[in-house]
Protein backbone atom coordinates (compact mmCIF):
# COMPACT_ATOMS: atom_id res chain seq x y z
CA UNK A 1 0.00 0.00 0.00
CA UNK A 2 1.63 3.57 -1.12
CA UNK A 3 1.74 6.34 1.08
CA UNK A 4 -0.91 9.05 -0.72
CA UNK A 5 1.52 12.20 -0.58
CA UNK A 6 4.54 10.33 0.40
CA UNK A 7 6.02 9.14 3.91
CA UNK A 8 8.31 10.58 6.40
CA UNK A 9 10.65 8.45 8.34
CA UNK A 10 12.86 9.70 11.33
CA UNK A 11 15.25 7.84 12.93
CA UNK A 12 16.72 8.40 16.35
CA UNK A 13 20.76 7.24 16.28
CA UNK A 14 23.45 7.90 18.68
CA UNK A 15 26.67 9.27 18.48
CA UNK A 16 27.92 7.05 21.93
CA UNK A 17 27.01 3.81 19.91
CA UNK A 18 26.16 4.94 15.97
CA UNK A 19 25.94 1.22 14.80
CA UNK A 20 22.68 0.63 17.34
CA UNK A 21 19.69 0.94 15.50
CA UNK A 22 16.56 -1.21 16.49
CA UNK A 23 15.06 -3.49 14.03
CA UNK A 24 12.05 -1.29 12.75
CA UNK A 25 15.01 1.35 11.99
CA UNK A 26 16.40 -1.57 9.66
CA UNK A 27 12.84 -2.21 8.63
CA UNK A 28 12.53 1.55 7.19
CA UNK A 29 16.18 1.81 6.19
CA UNK A 30 15.17 -0.86 4.01
CA UNK A 31 12.05 -0.13 2.77
CA UNK A 32 12.93 3.49 1.64
CA UNK A 33 13.12 5.09 -1.30
CA UNK A 34 16.24 7.55 -0.11
CA UNK A 35 17.87 7.48 2.73
CA UNK A 36 18.62 11.26 4.25
CA UNK A 37 21.44 12.93 6.39
CA UNK A 38 22.32 16.57 7.01
CA UNK A 39 25.57 15.75 6.39
CA UNK A 40 26.79 12.01 5.28
CA UNK A 41 30.52 12.64 6.07
CA UNK A 42 29.94 13.96 9.68
CA UNK A 43 27.05 11.55 10.69
CA UNK A 44 28.45 8.69 13.08
CA UNK A 45 25.85 6.50 11.89
CA UNK A 46 26.98 6.48 8.04
CA UNK A 47 30.45 3.87 8.58
CA UNK A 48 27.79 1.36 9.46
CA UNK A 49 25.27 2.20 6.78
CA UNK A 50 27.64 2.10 3.97
CA UNK A 51 28.84 -1.45 5.13
CA UNK A 52 25.16 -2.16 5.30
CA UNK A 53 25.19 -1.45 1.17
CA UNK A 54 23.24 1.86 1.76
CA UNK A 55 23.86 5.49 0.01
CA UNK A 56 23.22 8.43 2.42
CA UNK A 57 21.99 11.57 0.70
CA UNK A 58 22.21 15.55 1.83
CA UNK A 59 19.49 17.32 2.88
CA UNK A 60 19.49 20.91 2.57
CA UNK A 61 17.85 23.53 4.15
CA UNK A 62 15.04 24.82 2.44
CA UNK A 63 14.49 29.18 2.50
CA UNK A 64 11.45 29.15 4.36
CA UNK A 65 9.16 32.01 2.90
CA UNK A 66 6.41 34.28 4.77
CA UNK A 67 3.67 32.34 6.11
CA UNK A 68 6.79 29.63 7.06
CA UNK A 69 7.80 32.36 9.46
CA UNK A 70 4.64 32.71 11.94
CA UNK A 71 4.68 32.18 15.60
CA UNK A 72 2.19 29.56 15.75
CA UNK A 73 4.32 27.26 13.85
CA UNK A 74 6.00 24.67 15.80
CA UNK A 75 9.47 24.39 16.00
CA UNK A 76 12.59 26.47 15.56
CA UNK A 77 13.82 28.51 11.93
CA UNK A 78 16.51 25.66 11.50
CA UNK A 79 14.16 22.81 11.92
CA UNK A 80 11.45 24.08 10.15
CA UNK A 81 13.62 24.89 7.26
CA UNK A 82 14.87 20.77 7.62
CA UNK A 83 11.01 20.11 7.64
CA UNK A 84 9.97 21.33 4.46
CA UNK A 85 12.83 19.41 2.88
CA UNK A 86 11.88 16.67 4.09
CA UNK A 87 8.51 17.53 3.00
CA UNK A 88 9.35 18.23 -0.40
CA UNK A 89 11.69 15.08 -0.65
CA UNK A 90 8.39 12.61 0.59
CA UNK A 91 6.32 14.17 -2.24
CA UNK A 92 9.29 13.61 -5.14
CA UNK A 93 10.44 10.78 -3.78
CA UNK A 94 7.59 8.57 -1.72
CA UNK A 95 9.04 6.98 1.23
CA UNK A 96 12.20 9.13 3.18
CA UNK A 97 13.79 7.77 6.21
CA UNK A 98 15.80 10.80 8.05
CA UNK A 99 18.53 9.95 10.46
CA UNK A 100 18.06 12.24 13.27
CA UNK A 101 21.20 13.15 15.54
CA UNK A 102 21.45 14.67 18.96
CA UNK A 103 20.72 18.03 18.24
CA UNK A 104 17.93 17.50 16.17
CA UNK A 105 15.31 16.88 18.63
CA UNK A 106 12.73 19.85 17.62
CA UNK A 107 12.50 18.63 13.76
CA UNK A 108 9.96 16.20 14.76
CA UNK A 109 7.09 19.14 16.29
CA UNK A 110 8.45 21.98 12.72
CA UNK A 111 7.27 18.85 10.86
CA UNK A 112 4.39 17.46 12.36
CA UNK A 113 3.11 21.29 11.83
CA UNK A 114 3.70 20.73 8.49
CA UNK A 115 2.85 17.00 7.08
CA UNK A 116 -1.09 17.74 7.52
CA UNK A 117 -1.38 20.30 5.31
CA UNK A 118 0.82 18.61 2.56
CA UNK A 119 -0.88 15.04 3.12
CA UNK A 120 2.45 13.69 4.30
CA UNK A 121 2.59 10.43 7.07
CA UNK A 122 5.06 10.73 9.57
CA UNK A 123 6.83 7.99 11.61
CA UNK A 124 9.27 7.75 14.19
CA UNK A 125 11.64 5.61 15.19
CA UNK A 126 13.37 5.42 18.83
CA UNK A 127 15.93 4.37 20.17
CA UNK A 128 15.91 1.47 22.94
CA UNK A 129 17.23 3.15 26.25
CA UNK A 130 20.99 3.56 25.98
CA UNK A 131 22.84 0.72 28.26
CA UNK A 132 24.24 1.98 31.59
CA UNK A 133 27.84 3.16 31.13
CA UNK A 134 27.07 4.39 27.38
CA UNK A 135 28.58 8.01 28.43
CA UNK A 136 32.06 6.32 29.70
CA UNK A 137 32.25 6.36 25.40
CA UNK A 138 32.25 9.65 24.97
CA UNK A 139 34.64 10.35 28.22
CA UNK A 140 37.23 8.21 25.92
CA UNK A 141 36.83 9.81 22.98
CA UNK A 142 37.17 12.85 24.82
CA UNK A 143 40.73 11.93 26.25
CA UNK A 144 41.56 10.34 22.45
CA UNK A 145 40.84 14.10 21.55
CA UNK A 146 43.05 15.89 24.13
CA UNK A 147 45.88 13.31 23.41
CA UNK A 148 45.71 13.84 19.95
CA UNK A 149 48.83 15.34 18.47
CA UNK A 150 47.03 16.81 15.89
CA UNK A 151 45.01 19.65 17.60
CA UNK A 152 45.10 17.80 21.27
CA UNK A 153 46.02 19.98 24.35
CA UNK A 154 49.24 21.01 25.21
CA UNK A 155 49.24 20.06 28.34
CA UNK A 156 47.77 17.05 28.22
CA UNK A 157 50.19 15.86 25.40
CA UNK A 158 53.04 16.51 27.93
CA UNK A 159 51.67 14.50 30.52
CA UNK A 160 53.19 10.72 31.17
CA UNK A 161 52.47 8.38 33.95
CA UNK A 162 55.05 9.47 36.36
CA UNK A 163 53.67 13.39 36.06
CA UNK A 164 49.98 12.05 36.46
CA UNK A 165 50.82 10.04 39.74
CA UNK A 166 50.69 13.23 42.26
CA UNK A 167 47.51 14.18 40.25
CA UNK A 168 46.53 10.59 41.07
CA UNK A 169 46.97 10.67 44.64
CA UNK A 170 45.52 14.09 44.83
CA UNK A 171 42.08 13.49 43.45
CA UNK A 172 42.46 10.29 45.60
CA UNK A 173 42.45 12.55 48.66
CA UNK A 174 39.71 15.18 47.00
CA UNK A 175 37.51 12.06 46.50
CA UNK A 176 38.22 11.14 50.07
CA UNK A 177 37.05 14.68 51.68
CA UNK A 178 34.05 14.41 49.69
CA UNK A 179 32.69 11.55 50.84
CA UNK A 180 33.33 12.54 54.89
CA UNK A 181 31.55 15.54 54.09
CA UNK A 182 28.54 13.51 52.66
CA UNK A 183 28.27 15.91 49.80
CA UNK A 184 26.72 14.01 46.94
CA UNK A 185 27.82 16.20 44.43
CA UNK A 186 31.25 16.58 45.37
CA UNK A 187 31.47 13.20 45.44
CA UNK A 188 30.07 12.59 41.61
CA UNK A 189 32.79 15.61 40.51
CA UNK A 190 35.84 13.97 42.48
CA UNK A 191 34.91 10.39 41.07
CA UNK A 192 34.71 11.44 37.66
CA UNK A 193 37.79 13.35 38.70
CA UNK A 194 39.39 9.78 39.62
CA UNK A 195 38.29 8.00 36.36
CA UNK A 196 39.96 10.80 34.44
CA UNK A 197 43.10 9.45 35.91
CA UNK A 198 42.22 6.22 34.61
CA UNK A 199 41.57 7.15 31.21
CA UNK A 200 44.78 9.34 31.07
CA UNK A 201 47.06 6.31 32.43
CA UNK A 202 45.66 4.04 29.94
CA UNK A 203 45.58 6.51 26.52
CA UNK A 204 49.35 6.46 27.32
CA UNK A 205 49.77 2.98 27.56
CA UNK A 206 47.66 2.46 24.18
CA UNK A 207 50.39 5.19 22.61
CA UNK A 208 52.77 2.87 23.83
CA UNK A 209 51.39 -0.44 22.61
CA UNK A 210 51.32 -1.57 26.15
CA UNK A 211 47.54 -1.86 26.74
CA UNK A 212 44.62 0.26 26.29
CA UNK A 213 41.65 1.09 28.42
CA UNK A 214 39.40 -2.22 27.46
CA UNK A 215 42.10 -4.12 28.07
CA UNK A 216 41.87 -2.54 31.94
CA UNK A 217 38.19 -3.05 32.25
CA UNK A 218 38.46 -6.98 30.81
CA UNK A 219 40.96 -7.24 33.30
CA UNK A 220 39.03 -5.92 36.17
CA UNK A 221 36.31 -7.79 35.24
CA UNK A 222 37.66 -11.37 34.67
CA UNK A 223 39.19 -10.50 37.74
CA UNK A 224 36.11 -9.86 39.79
CA UNK A 225 34.20 -12.95 38.06
CA UNK A 226 37.39 -15.42 39.51
CA UNK A 227 37.31 -13.84 42.76
CA UNK A 228 33.42 -14.37 43.43
CA UNK A 229 32.66 -17.56 42.03
CA UNK A 230 30.10 -17.84 44.55
CA UNK A 231 28.11 -15.55 42.71
CA UNK A 232 29.30 -16.29 38.63
CA UNK A 233 29.61 -20.32 39.48
CA UNK A 234 28.03 -23.09 41.46
CA UNK A 235 31.11 -22.85 44.26
CA UNK A 236 29.85 -22.35 48.17
CA UNK A 237 30.51 -18.94 48.95
CA UNK A 238 30.49 -19.57 52.50
CA UNK A 239 28.05 -18.43 55.32
CA UNK A 240 29.51 -14.22 55.32
CA UNK A 241 31.64 -11.36 54.17
CA UNK A 242 34.17 -13.15 56.53
CA UNK A 243 34.18 -15.98 54.52
CA UNK A 244 34.07 -14.33 51.09
CA UNK A 245 36.94 -12.21 52.07
CA UNK A 246 39.10 -15.66 52.98
CA UNK A 247 38.04 -17.07 49.53
CA UNK A 248 39.08 -14.16 47.84
CA UNK A 249 42.49 -14.34 49.98
CA UNK A 250 43.33 -17.59 48.43
CA UNK A 251 41.99 -17.23 44.69
CA UNK A 252 44.28 -14.00 44.67
CA UNK A 253 47.34 -16.02 46.43
CA UNK A 254 46.95 -18.90 44.35
CA UNK A 255 46.43 -16.06 40.97
CA UNK A 256 49.92 -14.70 42.03
CA UNK A 257 51.46 -18.04 42.35
CA UNK A 258 52.38 -18.48 46.31
CA UNK A 259 53.62 -14.66 46.97
CA UNK A 260 53.55 -13.63 51.06
CA UNK A 261 50.42 -12.94 52.55
CA UNK A 262 51.41 -9.31 52.96
CA UNK A 263 52.23 -9.09 49.56
CA UNK A 264 50.57 -6.37 47.31
CA UNK A 265 50.37 -3.72 49.95
CA UNK A 266 51.89 -0.95 48.58
CA UNK A 267 54.82 0.16 51.02
CA UNK A 268 54.19 3.93 49.37
CA UNK A 269 50.84 4.39 51.44
CA UNK A 270 50.39 6.82 54.29
CA UNK A 271 51.73 5.36 57.30
CA UNK A 272 48.92 5.65 59.15
CA UNK A 273 46.76 3.55 56.49
CA UNK A 274 49.95 1.30 55.61
CA UNK A 275 49.48 0.14 59.14
CA UNK A 276 45.66 -0.02 58.75
CA UNK A 277 46.20 -2.71 55.87
CA UNK A 278 48.57 -5.14 57.60
CA UNK A 279 47.27 -5.26 60.38
CA UNK A 280 43.52 -6.45 58.43
CA UNK A 281 45.71 -9.20 57.01
CA UNK A 282 47.72 -10.04 60.25
CA UNK A 283 44.28 -10.43 62.31
CA UNK A 284 43.01 -12.59 59.64
CA UNK A 285 46.34 -14.73 59.88
CA UNK A 286 45.38 -14.89 63.39
CA UNK A 287 48.72 -13.30 64.25
CA UNK A 288 48.06 -11.16 66.26
CA UNK A 289 45.61 -10.60 69.36
CA UNK A 290 41.82 -10.99 68.43
CA UNK A 291 40.50 -8.87 71.58
CA UNK A 292 41.33 -5.77 72.50
CA UNK A 293 42.54 -6.60 76.24
CA UNK A 294 46.19 -7.32 75.82
CA UNK A 295 46.29 -4.94 73.07
CA UNK A 296 45.54 -2.31 75.92
CA UNK A 297 48.02 -3.41 78.18
CA UNK A 298 50.43 -3.24 75.26
CA UNK A 299 49.45 0.36 74.96
CA UNK A 300 50.19 1.27 78.72
CA UNK A 301 53.01 -0.08 78.77
CA UNK A 302 54.57 1.80 76.08
CA UNK A 303 53.23 4.46 77.58
CA UNK A 304 55.06 3.85 80.65
CA UNK A 305 58.24 3.42 78.76
CA UNK A 306 57.66 6.61 76.68
CA UNK A 307 57.38 8.79 79.95
CA UNK A 308 61.20 7.91 80.66
CA UNK A 309 62.48 8.31 77.59
CA UNK A 310 64.46 11.76 76.27
CA UNK A 311 62.75 13.46 73.23
CA UNK A 312 64.04 12.99 70.12
CA UNK A 313 65.79 9.53 70.54
CA UNK A 314 65.94 6.36 68.78
CA UNK A 315 64.39 4.46 71.31
CA UNK A 316 61.15 7.30 71.95
CA UNK A 317 60.97 6.88 68.17
CA UNK A 318 60.88 3.31 68.23
CA UNK A 319 58.42 3.40 70.87
CA UNK A 320 55.70 5.97 69.14
CA UNK A 321 56.16 4.10 66.21
CA UNK A 322 54.76 1.03 68.93
CA UNK A 323 52.16 3.24 70.15
CA UNK A 324 50.69 4.20 66.80
CA UNK A 325 50.77 0.44 65.44
CA UNK A 326 49.17 -0.50 68.42
CA UNK A 327 46.61 1.82 68.83
CA UNK A 328 45.64 1.10 64.97
CA UNK A 329 45.27 -2.79 66.39
CA UNK A 330 42.91 -1.40 68.68
CA UNK A 331 41.20 0.09 65.99
CA UNK A 332 40.90 -3.16 63.71
CA UNK A 333 39.84 -5.52 66.46
CA UNK A 334 37.58 -3.23 67.55
CA UNK A 335 35.83 -2.85 64.33
CA UNK A 336 37.14 0.79 63.35
CA UNK A 337 38.99 2.20 60.23
CA UNK A 338 41.92 3.72 61.95
CA UNK A 339 42.46 6.23 59.14
CA UNK A 340 39.14 7.17 58.97
CA UNK A 341 39.00 7.92 63.12
CA UNK A 342 41.65 9.91 62.63
CA UNK A 343 40.81 12.32 59.91
CA UNK A 344 37.47 12.42 61.70
CA UNK A 345 39.56 13.88 64.77
CA UNK A 346 41.73 16.12 63.04
CA UNK A 347 38.38 17.42 61.10
CA UNK A 348 36.78 17.82 64.81
CA UNK A 349 40.62 19.44 65.82
CA UNK A 350 40.82 21.73 62.42
CA UNK A 351 36.72 23.23 63.50
CA UNK A 352 37.80 23.91 67.56
CA UNK A 353 41.36 25.65 66.39
CA UNK A 354 39.11 27.91 63.77
CA UNK A 355 36.15 28.25 66.23
CA UNK A 356 38.79 29.40 68.90
CA UNK A 357 40.43 31.86 67.07
CA UNK A 358 37.51 33.04 65.48
CA UNK A 359 36.14 34.02 69.45
CA UNK A 360 39.73 35.82 69.57
CA UNK A 361 41.31 33.01 72.16
CA UNK A 362 44.26 32.23 70.13
CA UNK A 363 47.74 32.53 71.90
CA UNK A 364 48.29 35.52 70.01
CA UNK A 365 45.37 36.92 72.34
CA UNK A 366 47.33 35.89 75.28
CA UNK A 367 44.67 33.69 77.34
CA UNK A 368 45.42 31.66 80.06
CA UNK A 369 47.16 28.38 78.58
CA UNK A 370 44.20 26.40 80.24
CA UNK A 371 42.34 27.67 77.07
CA UNK A 372 44.87 28.19 74.03
CA UNK A 373 44.49 24.27 74.93
CA UNK A 374 40.89 24.28 74.74
CA UNK A 375 40.77 23.12 71.13
CA UNK A 376 42.99 20.54 71.52
CA UNK A 377 41.39 18.78 74.87
CA UNK A 378 37.67 18.99 72.89
CA UNK A 379 39.04 17.49 69.47
CA UNK A 380 42.02 15.47 70.62
CA UNK A 381 42.16 14.92 74.59
CA UNK A 382 41.36 12.57 77.35
CA UNK A 383 37.65 12.02 76.63
CA UNK A 384 35.87 12.75 79.83
CA UNK A 385 32.64 15.12 79.11
CA UNK A 386 34.25 16.08 75.16
CA UNK A 387 33.59 12.22 73.82
CA UNK A 388 31.46 13.36 71.08
CA UNK A 389 27.53 11.70 71.30
CA UNK A 390 26.77 9.08 68.33
CA UNK A 391 23.71 10.68 66.00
Amino acid sequence: MSDPGGRVVLVETSDLLPGMLPFQAWDALATADVVLVRDPAAHPSAPSLHLAGLDLVALDPTPLDRGDLLLTRPGAPDDRRLAKSLVAAARERGRVVYLLEDDERGLAPALAGMVAEHDIEIELVFLAQLPRGTELLRAVAIMDRLRDPDGGCPWDLEQDHHSLGRYLVEETYELLDAITSEDDADVKEELGDVLLQVLFHARIAAERHAFGVDDVARALTDKLVRRHPHVFTDADGGEDADDVQRSWDRLKADEKGGRGPLDGVPASMPGLALLDALLRRVLRLDMMPGTPEPIVEDLRATLDALATTSSGSEVTTDLVGRLIAQAAALARVLGVEADAAARATAARLRREVDAAVAAGTSADAGPPATDRHAPWADAAGAPGDAVPTQG
